[in-house]
């Protein structure tokens, strides 16, 4: 080539490097427009060194005393210079991982797993423009509190209902609303602290009420509650202890019980549920109060999370009395606690779920995980492991189906032990010098392109299959293995 601008004519055009396949797929994956910005960098920078070398030489595409001439890319190696700098580039930081903890509500990996059903709702909330605040019937202005209202009217039996953004939320605007500037008798031994070292006395001095507290730790009686009543007492509040028990010498002062001091003096009973459940699982061995039990027992209020036990979105729900629901929908802090459009859409999917209580078991992942049998898990662990003995770049690593003990989690039913079966992973005796260990397997694991994350006991790496979703062990069984070749 003769002159520069054969050069800059002879570069690839963007959108034929961005059609060569390694390239495309990788824009799918991610973001095309990145990969477009980073094929057009790569142009342009080309276009820079033609320019500049044909300012140092006139006219000619080749410095002077230098016979070479530019080599300009194809398609093809363009395509893979922008390939190999989007792969060292860092991903989302928020991303898809696979629980084989054992552990179902893990706080730290996000808790509660959508249904499909809700997870299509939020999509298509977000995605579309929707009826959020708007009345269809009438034409005009509506409530966002409607989406969910009646459903968990439906469900729990209670006169009104309403949705925050969490559970410390409910009872933040609860208090706020309805006994701020006054005095709220709550047991010591109900002083919880929850996740992230939040406490409920100090979400309780935010509302504005004047915290009282009765009783001991372990022992708080009716006569506890009925002393500590005051011309300015605003409320009777009963949290429930969902990730500790006391046991031994003890004495808790029951719903029922509260809901005969309120009548005798005129005060509301609140109760902060924590984890909320519509459906008993006593059977499963999870000791959980119900949400429509306990409005029956005579709570008047009740608040309860969304993302726990219920396995929807995170969100918290206030159930109970109309009246006092109307309060707190009037107060301004409700404005500041409300939840999107994407939350309030699961949030509908989960719930409808719910007026199905079969259905509810079947669909909802967290309620399937916690009452899956051990049998079935056992199946699935034994077949597991048979692939990975099948399967080539195992070497040195021995494997086995072993019984475990699983959790629900999220602060939900601490003394509940969940039987279910693990695939456990070790070095083989013989290979035991040759630096492979668990704790180097787990590192990799969580370093593999789906990241994996389990835990390690008694010398063995533990994947727990009651949180391994079954549609998810074709990628476990890539990331493992991806995991054991490294070592």
């Amino acid at each position: 080539m003769d002159d520069y601008r054969e050069y800059l004519r002879s570069i690839p055009k963007v959108d034929e490097v961005m059609k060569i396949k390694k390239l495309a797929d990788l824009a799918e994956q991610g973001s095309r427009t990145e990969a477009v910005e980073t094929v057009r960098s790569l142009t342009e920078k080309l276009r820079h060194q033609i320019l500049r070398a044909a300012a140092d030489t006139g006219t000619n595409g080749q410095k002077s005393g230098d016979s070479r001439a530019f080599c300009i890319p194809t398609a093809e190696e363009l395509a893979e210079q922008a390939a190999a700098l989007l792969e060292k580039q860092p991903g989302a930081h928020l991303r898809r991982v696979i629980n084989a903890t054992g552990v179902v509500l893990h706080t730290n990996l996000g808790r509660a797993v959508l249904p499909e059903t809700a997870v299509r709702a939020a999509a298509e909330a977000a995605g579309f423009s929707s009826n959020l605040e708007y009345d269809l019937d009438n034409g005009t202005r509506g409530s966002r509190h409607a989406h969910v209202e009646e459903i968990l009217k439906k469900i729990t039996g209670a006169e009104a209902a309403m949705a925050v953004n969490n559970n410390a939320a409910a009872v933040l605007l609860c208090l706020s609303a309805i006994a701020a500037g006054k005095e709220v008798i709550v047991s010591r031994g109900e002083e919880v602290e929850i996740g992230g070292a939040f406490r409920v006395p100090d979400i309780m001095r935010q509302s504005g009420a004047i915290l009282k507290e009765i009783g001991t730790t372990n022992r708080t009686k009716p006569e506890d509650y009925r002393d500590a009543v005051t011309e300015n007492t605003g409320a009777l509040l009963k949290v429930h202890k969902s990730n500790y028990r006391i046991v031994g010498f003890t004495r808790e002062t029951t719903l029922q019980e509260l809901k005969e001091i309120g009548q005798e003096t005129g005060l509301p009973v609140l109760y902060d549920m924590g984890s909320g459940l519509f459906t008993d699982l006593g059977r499963f061995g999870i000791d959980e109060p119900v949400v429509s039990a306990a409005l029956k027992a005579g709570a008047d209020l009740v608040m309860f999370s969304g993302d726990k036990l219920l396995g929807g979105p995170q969100a918290g729900f206030a159930v109970g009395k109309k009246e006092l629901i109307d309060r707190m929908k009037k107060h301004p802090l409700a404005r500041a606690v409300r939840v999107d459009k994407m939350t309030i859409a699961a949030a509908e999917a989960v719930l409808r779920l719910y007026l199905d209580p079969e259905k509810a078991m079947r669909e909802i992942p967290a309620l399937r995980q916690i009452t899956a049998g051990e049998d079935s898990l056992r199946a699935r662990a034994e077949a597991f492991v048979k692939s990975l003995e099948s399967s080539a770049g195992t070497k040195g690593w021995r494997f086995a189906a072993e019984p475990c003990e699983d959790k629900p989690g999220g602060g939900s039913a601490p003394a509940a032990v969940l039987k279910g079966y693990a695939v456990t992973v070790c070095p083989e005796e013989e290979s035991s010098g040759s630096g492979n260990t668990p704790e180097q397997l787990e590192m990799a694991l969580r370093q593999a392109a789906l990241p994996v994350i389990c835990r390690i006991a008694e010398g063995k790496l533990w994947l727990s299959f009651r949180t391994v979703r079954p549609e998810e062990e074709d990628r476990l069984l890539e990331s493992l293995l991806e995991a054991t070749a490294r070592q």
